[in-house]
């Protein structure tokens, strides 16, 4: 039986409402910035472009939930208290409601973006929605799947480590292994390991870190493109893993073998060595 948001989140006068559909930008995620600050998730619904999109009393704002096609998780109902504009910068004076803040990241719902709006009216849409899911606490990123089952986007983990989200850091900072870095864009590959007293995790942090993790093919990348071209185009995932006692050697030949394997020293990768 579905259940309709009015029923779990009545709104008398939803013509007073702009619905907020935040979408990528071409930089971010909103799901990723809600995930990692909610003060710059805030910050989405202050943003004024020269539309003047949120241009009436209150904003209901949805986040594009990339993980599922169609689906939208309920980031806040705001109220904007004025149009300011700050140096050369236009924005909305805003203050979340306390109406829906216990569904804050917790409603899922489904909803075919029409065309390429950002804000619609909120009357148009507000009868119809299904709130297909309400999560058992606030949509905090992507639950750790197992050390064989990771395949993550540089977006998706930049998140994580932003947050330090202790079920990837518990699993990741202890283990040594190998994993595979791939470049989307060209599908070309790079193997690294990590090993020592690093752990995997901290190895990740500093591609979040640098785009890059100081390897001379990767850093020519991001020298040439910016770490945007991380964020767009780098996944991660873990060929092997192993405990933190292992011995390095065993480790460093493993990586030797995935080189091999996956012909990453050629035309096909990254690695030099």
């Amino acid at each position: 039986m579905n259940i309709l948001l009015p029923q779990l989140f009545p709104i008398a006068h939803p013509e007073k409402y702009k619905l907020h559909l935040a979408c990528w930008n071409g930089h971010d995620q909103p799901l990723d910035v809600f995930v990692r600050s909610r003060e710059e998730w805030d910050g989405w619904n202050a943003w004024r472009g020269a539309r003047d999109d949120f241009s009436r009393d209150f904003i209901f704002s949805l986040i594009e939930f990339y993980p599922e096609k169609d689906k939208w998780l309920f980031g806040g109902a705001y109220r904007v208290l004025s149009r300011i504009q700050v140096s050369h910068a236009q924005g909305y004076d805003i203050e979340l409601l306390e109406e829906g803040r216990a569904y804050i990241g917790r409603l899922k719902i489904p909803l075919k973006r029409p065309a390429r709006a950002k804000a619609v009216n909120f009357e148009n849409h507000y009868a119809n929605l299904i709130v297909s899911e309400v999560l058992p606490s606030s949509y905090s990123g992507e639950t750790f799947p197992g050390h064989d089952r990771i395949d993550i986007a540089f977006h998706v983990l930049e998140s994580i480590v932003a947050i330090q989200k202790q079920d990837w850091k518990a699993a990741l900072e202890n283990a040594k292994g190998v994993y595979l870095i791939t470049d989307t864009s060209n599908e070309r590959r790079y193997v690294g390991s990590a090993y020592g007293d690093a752990g995997i995790w901290s190895r990740w942090c500093n591609y979040i870190e640098t785009g890059h993790g100081g390897n001379r093919e990767l850093k020519k990348v991001i020298d040439a493109f910016g770490i945007e071209h991380a964020r767009k185009n780098f996944k991660f995932a873990i060929l092997e893993h192993r405990t933190s006692k292992t011995d390095d050697s065993l480790i460093i030949e493993r990586e030797c073998y995935w080189k091999s394997v996956l012909l990453t020293r050629g035309d096909y990768g990254y690695n030099k060595n």
